[in-house]
């Protein structure tokens, strides 16, 4: 049975939503699915924008053939060919043998090492700033290398303002009915899913998304859709969500607040972050949010350091250095390119407290732009009350390092 939705006019999306799989690229647990989105133009020609992973492949054919009805599919257009939107072209390509196929010269490349049979079929090779009509509807591209793959761009619709976005300004979730941003509480229900799929898939590439969301500033007041090929369309208050984009791809904080990430063997680090988290809150400083690095997955632990503007790092050591899951939640910030943080640190030992002095040493070696307070937080097996002067000073330095980030904000935003 079909599964179409309209977006404007002549066009419409004919994805799929995947409750069944329990990690995206087997390695982000997705509690709440995902959608493959596949979108198609019915004008004088007809347009499929990318296809869909190949566990989604029937709901697409079955979608193709209600809506063509008959008609032949003229243009395959792949803006991305990841497998979860280009496992399905080598059907697409059986199913209607004339159908023409347009792309970059990476894409096809790509196309070509997947295994696709494409070299039987016209194959059309664009490049930035090349437009194409199929009829009342005329389209432009953008190449967006990196975002995140190398062959990706972006495709707009001259005609009626549709932004196709590849993967950019996708999220995690399925859409179960929902199509548009509109139609469900995004802040409330969605941003966190979207800040998770963009800081782990996209992260480590922030300049690349800025220099697309560059190309796009003077297209701006001309988009009046969004269609990513994940998650929600959106064709209202697009701004919320470009503004976004554009603090993750920048690596700028969305929120004045604190990660305490810990890492406890017997409990004793834990109680030293609990100890802090409400030492925060009873001075005021109620944006705290505290995780265990053992039991957390790590896209979490990593969409909420993009997200808060101070973190602390607790862990005990263990065979004098840090602990494992601490050590790897610091590998995945690095690898995805995170900086510009305030950081403070908690360390535990019983004979050699080591942790410390490894995290800081990462955060000023590895990372970038990571300011580490001087403060430091260390114990001796446990949390004991000679430490309470030493737990206040940490609060007080957090606090008044947040105070001066926002008024150094607040003055560059009068200047401007």
């Amino acid at each position: 049975m079909y599964c179409v939705r309209s977006v404007t006019d002549n066009l419409y999306w004919v994805g799929a939503n995947d409750h069944r799989t329990h990690l995206f690229e087997n390695i982000h647990p997705i509690p709440r699915g995902v959608s493959y989105n596949a979108y198609l133009l019915l004008d004088k020609s007809t347009v499929l924008f990318d296809t869909v992973d190949w566990s989604a492949c029937r709901q697409l054919l079955e979608n193709l053939d209600y809506l063509l009805d008959g008609r032949p599919l003229d243009y395959l257009l792949i803006n991305h060919m990841e497998p979860d939107h280009g496992a399905s072209i080598e059907e697409i390509l059986i199913r209607w043998p004339g159908v023409k196929v347009i792309s970059t010269e990476k894409a096809f490349m790509l196309m070509r090492q997947f295994g696709f049979h494409i070299d039987g079929h016209e194959l059309i090779q664009v490049k930035e700033g090349d437009t194409f009509s199929f009829g009342g509807h005329t389209v432009t591209f953008v190449e967006a290398p990196m975002v995140h793959w190398p062959e990706a761009m972006v495709t707009f619709d001259l005609t009626n303002g549709v932004l196709f976005a590849a993967d950019a300004f996708g999220s995690f979730g399925a859409l179960d009915g929902k199509l548009f941003a509109d139609e469900v509480d995004f802040d409330r229900d969605w941003i966190d899913d979207a800040r998770r799929y963009l800081t782990n898939i996209v992260g480590k590439y922030g300049p690349h998304v800025q220099l697309l969301l560059k190309k796009a500033g003077g297209i701006l007041d001309k988009i009046k859709f969004i269609c990513p090929l994940h998650g929600p369309v959106w064709r209202e208050d697009l701004m919320y969500f470009i503004d976004k984009y554009d603090h993750w791809s920048k690596y700028q904080p969305e929120e004045q607040g604190v990660l305490i990430a810990y890492a406890s063997m017997y409990g004793n680090t834990e109680s030293a972050a609990q100890a802090l988290a409400a030492k925060l809150c009873e001075k005021g400083c109620t944006n705290v949010w505290v995780y265990d690095v053992s039991n957390v997955h790590v896209s979490q632990l990593v969409s909420e350091a993009f997200r808060l503007s101070h973190l602390v790092f607790a862990s005990v050591t263990y065979n004098l250095g840090i602990y494992p899951v601490m050590h790897d939640f610091l590998m995945h910030l690095k690898a995805l390119n995170f900086q510009n943080r305030t950081c403070a640190i908690i360390e535990n030992g019983s004979w050699a407290v080591k942790s410390g002095d490894l995290m800081q040493k990462f955060l000023e070696d590895e990372m970038k732009n990571m300011t580490v307070l001087n403060d430091r937080l260390t114990l001796a097996s446990a949390l004991h009350p000679d430490k309470a002067a030493e737990l206040d000073a940490l609060a007080d330095a957090i606090i008044e390092s947040m105070a001066k980030e926002q008024t150094g904000k607040t003055q560059i935003e009068r200047r401007w």
